[in-house]
């Protein structure tokens, strides 16, 4: 099934709404969406390498634009829809205990999230919640979410092809994988947070 679904990403990459697609799941993932962009952004980048920086850019603005989205949520509806989210994402209890000293490393922990595979979604909620400042975030968000989805680009624009041929001979094991990965992230935000 996610062959199939990966084959069908390929396809649509060339299409005319594959970019506003992109865009779309880059902004929700950064506010509530549980699938990172990076999912549509690289078969949209082995697709059509000429086009792989602009596909990064249009993720790293729709992100930043989600992770504002994100930070309003724990500012003004943190009592309602934020801490329905951070439980579902099984930081609820995590939030209490970090919310003290977000604010002090509060810059550092939107970098390492942004970057890494640690749900960005949960750090912009508490980012809100706990006061950091928005600026902060938004600019912590453009180096952290510029870096990984720029450097996904542009590797995959320079080594496209035998990425593409790995890809398409080892799609089950690289696939699992990036899921140990994404649970790795979730896990991480239960243990370390």
């Amino acid at each position: 099934m996610l062959k199939r679904l990966y084959d069908w990403t390929l396809a649509k990459a060339a299409h005319p709404l594959a970019e506003r697609w992109l865009a779309v799941i880059s902004l929700v993932e950064s506010s509530f969406f549980p699938i990172p962009p990076d999912v549509v952004l690289a078969p949209m980048a082995l697709s059509r390498p000429e086009r792989a920086l602009k596909y990064a850019g249009i993720a790293t603005f729709a992100s930043v634009l989600g992770a504002a989205i994100g930070w309003m949520i724990g500012a003004t509806f943190f009592e309602t829809a934020g801490r329905w989210l951070l439980e579902f994402y099984g930081a609820g209890e995590q939030f209490a205990q970090i919310s003290a000293d977000f604010n002090e490393r509060g810059w550092l922990i939107v970098l390492l999230a942004g970057f890494t595979p640690i749900p960005f979604k949960i750090v912009t909620i508490a980012s809100g919640a706990t006061g950091l400042s928005i600026y902060v975030l938004l600019a912590a968000s453009v180096v952290s979410r510029g870096a990984r989805f720029f450097l996904l680009a542009g590797l995959l624009k320079l080594f496209g092809p035998p990425v593409k041929a790995l890809l398409d001979r080892h799609f089950g094991l690289i696939t699992s994988l990036f899921a140990l990965l994404l649970v790795g992230g979730f896990l991480a935000v239960r243990f370390l947070f």
